[in-house]
């Protein structure tokens, strides 16, 4: 009996294991990295083909947070609980409301990071087709865009009680104006099981002619947040500006935005107080990096200051940590008329919607 015991436990633990090794075989080999310089597929034309010099126009950025982070919601890999948006339904909702306040601003150009194609944790709902019907409903029916894909990850079994599942994510580009040409650039990432956790990095480059015979490069950009090795987010860094280098160098305007993952305020705990969380992850915008040519813009109104970010270790209260990490950077050829925060209280998404009004200069 005791040895019948004994095998059934051997059969248990041998049986568990070559589920655990298949398991990390299938991820090692299911991983792979979508190649750089990829061409972009750019559909539909915009309400014009330039854009001008010296007339003003206005950019937003927004990080959707896959449709998941209602005010309520917190986030396994920043200390919360879920892995999952709430719902299918909370995925239209949040993705609708966020789309919804970022029409009242009428930018000329919008940019949002954290889009699900097809993806466990948002019920495979495809957020991109949703963005289009919200803006045609808001009267943005004539636009340009394009799609990066950021990662096409295997299925990853954490958390145990609510695996994060399979996660098929990207960037979302849409002009008013006519984007031109589309590449997506593959970003420096973490190698060894680190980088099952970052998956894939990348920003797209957009191509929009200027009235002068130049053109408008508009970067969408999302870097990486859960790094080990600070060197990763500094070489992520240093190529975007070696890249924004070369197009400045060819008498090109240059516009970054997104999710730099970094406090572009360089100390947003002047403006909305100190938190531990500080420590962790939301380190000054490395401005050293970038040439003399380009400027970070920390979007902010001064005598009403908003965050862009809240940490999303709890439900979001007036004891959450926030600051500001979503910001814009520009070459010295493009005058800044104003950067700021629309507050929405982080009522769909952990990030509050940003845009900069700006001008060309002839």
């Amino acid at each position: 009996m005791v040895k019948k015991i004994i095998k059934a436990i051997l059969a248990i633990l041998i049986a568990l294991i070559v589920i655990i090794v298949g398991y990390f075989a299938y991820v090692l080999t299911a991983y792979y990295r979508i190649e750089d310089n990829l061409s972009l597929e750019v559909i539909g034309d915009g309400l014009t083909d330039v854009i001008n010099t010296n007339d003003s126009y206005r950019i937003s950025s927004a990080n959707l947070g896959f449709g998941a982070y209602s005010a309520d919601y917190s986030f396994f890999m920043d200390g919360g609980t879920e892995s999952w948006a709430y719902s299918k339904d909370a995925v239209f909702e949040n993705i609708t409301g966020s789309t919804n306040a970022i029409t009242t601003l009428n930018p000329d150009i919008m940019l949002f990071q954290e889009v699900d194609l097809d993806s466990t944790r948002s019920y495979h709902v495809n957020e991109q087709d949703l963005i289009s019907n919200v803006l045609n409903q808001n009267g943005f029916p004539d636009t340009s865009t394009s799609f990066a894909i950021n990662y096409d990850s295997p299925f990853l079994m954490y958390p145990l009680t609510q695996p994060h599942g399979k996660s098929k994510a990207g960037e979302y580009t849409v002009s008013t104006f006519t984007i031109q040409n589309s590449i997506r650039r593959s970003l420096p990432i973490e190698e060894g099981f680190s980088k099952l956790i970052d998956l894939d990095r990348c920003y797209s480059k957009n191509y929009i002619d200027v009235s002068n015979g130049k053109q408008l490069v508009v970067y969408n950009v999302h870097l990486s947040a859960y790094t080990t090795d600070p060197s990763t987010a500094e070489n992520q860094v240093i190529m975007l500006n070696e890249d924004m280098a070369e197009e400045f160098a060819k008498g090109n305007y240059i516009i970054a935005g997104g999710d730099m993952n970094k406090d572009v305020l360089g100390d947003s705990s002047e403006y909305f107080g100190a938190s531990d969380s500080a420590d962790n992850w939301a380190q000054p915008f490395p401005v050293d990096l970038l040439d003399d040519d380009f400027t970070v813009v920390g979007p902010i109104d001064k005598s009403n200051p908003v965050p862009s970010c809240r940490n999303a270790d709890i439900p979001y209260s007036e004891d959450s940590f926030v600051l500001t990490i979503d910001g814009f950077i520009v070459s010295s050829n493009i005058t800044v008329e104003e950067s700021k925060v629309l507050d929405t209280q982080f009522a769909y998404s952990d990030h509050n919607p940003i845009y900069m009004d700006f001008v060309l200069n002839e």
